[in-house]
This record gives structure tokens, C-alpha cells and sequence, in this order.
């Protein structure tokens, strides 16, 4: 898809700004949830409706997440002709500033009405847990990404919090299980974050981003790049305690596709063309979350 036809405003320039292949960091961590909570409850007690607001919470919240990331580093100039990552909507002219705050008003109430039955289901604290995803999807792309705080908020909210509310919704506790399943996704989860930041490291060093990837430099960048991994499948090995031996063995598979990816990463080492590492890391992470989920449906 070439960036000069796509029209101001029009539905191509909305689909592209959403970034629709991001998706899959939402997709994960709801999936293993639902997979554990799946073999953990009593025959015919999972509930299929708040299974559905999940997965569509995730999804908007993502979509909202990118929008919110499109503005505001375009207004603060971050998104200039040196950007190395996919085009912005807002930078290229194909979003105008007053139709993305009005798409961020937007996406924002529209996740809370799509996340508001879940109360019905998992009680009053899911409010808590929503606010939650709302106030740090603004903190992390207004002042949290700035301070190195990236990464940590990735183990949070695209690891913890997805799958231990998913898990809770449907069983009404949180197992160590979940919460150590939570954990290892949000290892994967930060892979694309430090490829990203790895790709970037020379613009936010100049924008006075300090990201855990400026911090550590480049060399021990993408030796946490492959150690996050490394880890979020030795965190599996809790899955033998439970009985789940194929969740933890599947995933080892993930690791021969990180393992390439990272052979790219060193390769390429730097510029544009580590979007290509990127979009792997992207496949690299629904690969993981479904051998997680299929090892725990198989061993159920």
C-alpha cells in the first residue's frame, strides 16, 4: 500500500492509523487467560459473554493506545522526517489533529462501555482494573515512555493485568499458575517494545527519551531482547507443577523463531530495515501465545 494515495481522513488512513498489526500484543495475554480459565472452572461454568468483552476490551484499548501514541508524539515533534518506524497517521497529513482527538474520545468511551458489564461478572473492582488501563495508556505515551518506564508497564498491562483479570472474571481467584503464565507474557509482550526502542534508539537519545534501551545501549539491548524471551519460557516450567507439560514444551518451538529474530536484529543492527525484525517479533509473539494456549487445552 503506497503512503501517496492514501486520502486525508478517508477509511484506508483510519486503518492505518489504527495498526491493526499490533493487535496480536492484545490478543496474547487474553488468550492464555481464557485457555487457563477454560480448564480451571467447572464443566459448563465458563461464560462465553464476558470471554467476548475481553477480547474486544483489549482490541480497543490497543487501537485507543495507538491513536493516543500518534498524537501526542506528533504534537511534541517527535515524529519528524527522521523517524525510522512505519509512518504516522498525524505526521503524514493522513489523520488531521481534530479528527484524532475526537477518534481518542472516542475509543476511550467506547472501551468503557464495552468493559463496563464485566462488573457483572468479576465485581466492582474491574472498574478499578479498567481506570487503570485507561489513565496508563495516557501516562505511558505522555510521561512514563520518557522516564524508562516502557518496559515495566508492558509486564504490567499486556502481561499481569490482561491475564490475571481475564482468569479472575471467569474462576474468581487468581492461581500462582495465572500469575506466573501473566508474567512470562509480558516477557514476550516486551520483546516488540525493545526491538522498537532498539530501532529508535538514536532519535529518542536526541528527544530526550530515555528508555530503558537508551540507558543499557545498544549491545545489551539486544541481549535483553533475546534474554526476555529466554525467560518467558523458563517461567513456563510452573506449568509442570500443574500438570500442563504440553504448555510448557510447545513453547520451546517459539524460542527457534526468537532465536532467528534475533540473528536478524544483529544482522540488520540498525535503520529502517529493522521494522522487518519487528513484524517477525509481532508473529514471534502469537506463535508463543498459541502454543501456550493449545499446550494448555491439549493437557486438559
Amino acid at each position: 500500500m503506497k503512503e501517496k494515495t492514501v486520502q486525508p481522513n478517508s477509511l484506508r488512513a483510519w486503518m492505518l492509523a489504527s495498526r491493526p498489526k499490533t493487535l496480536t500484543g492484545a490478543a496474547v495475554p487474553v488468550m492464555i487467560g481464557l485457555s487457563l480459565a477454560y480448564v480451571d472452572v467447572e464443566a459448563g461454568l465458563f461464560k462465553l459473554v464476558p470471554a467476548v468483552l475481553c477480547v474486544l476490551f483489549a482490541f480497543i484499548m490497543q487501537i485507543d493506545a495507538n491513536f493516543i501514541n500518534d498524537y501526542f508524539d506528533f504534537v511534541r515533534g517527535n515524529d519528524d522526517e527522521t523517524r525510522l518506524g512505519p509512518r504516522r497517521a498525524c505526521a503524514q497529513g493522513w489523520i488531521s489533529e481534530g479528527a484524532m482527538k475526537k477518534a481518542i474520545i472516542a475509543t476511550t468511551l467506547l472501551a468503557c462501555v464495552v468493559g463496563l458489564p464485566v462488573v457483572l461478572y468479576g465485581g466492582f473492582e474491574m472498574i478499578l482494573v479498567g481506570l487503570l488501563c485507561v489513565l496508563f495508556c495516557f501516562l505511558y505515551t505522555t510521561t512514563l515512555s520518557y522516564l524508562g518506564m516502557g518496559d515495566l508497564l508492558v509486564i504490567v498491562f499486556f502481561g499481569i493485568v490482561p491475564v490475571c483479570a481475564t482468569y479472575y472474571i471467569q474462576t474468581y481467584t487468581v492461581s500462582f499458575e495465572a500469575f506466573m503464565a501473566s508474567l512470562a507474557c509480558g516477557f514476550v509482550i516486551d520483546t516488540l517494545l525493545l526491538v522498537n526502542n532498539y530501532r529508535d534508539i538514536d532519535n529518542d537519545r536526541r528527544a530526550g527519551k530515555i528508555t530503558l534501551v537508551v540507558r543499557m545501549g545498544a549491545d545489551n539491548a539486544r541481549i535483553a531482547y533475546l534474554v526476555s524471551g529466554l525467560i518467558a519460557v523458563l517461567l513456563g516450567v510452573v506449568f509442570l507443577f500443574f500438570g500442563h507439560r504440553a504448555a510448557f514444551c510447545l513453547p520451546v518451538l517459539y524460542l527457534a523463531f526468537h532465536f532467528l529474530t534475533y540473528r536478524k536484529m544483529v544482522h540488520i543492527n540498525k535503520g529502517k530495515a529493522l521494522n522487518l525484525v519487528l513484524g517477525d517479533t509481532a508473529r514471534n509473539m502469537f506463535i508463543y501465545g498459541l502454543l501456550v494456549s493449545i499446550g494448555i487445552l491439549l493437557d486438559w
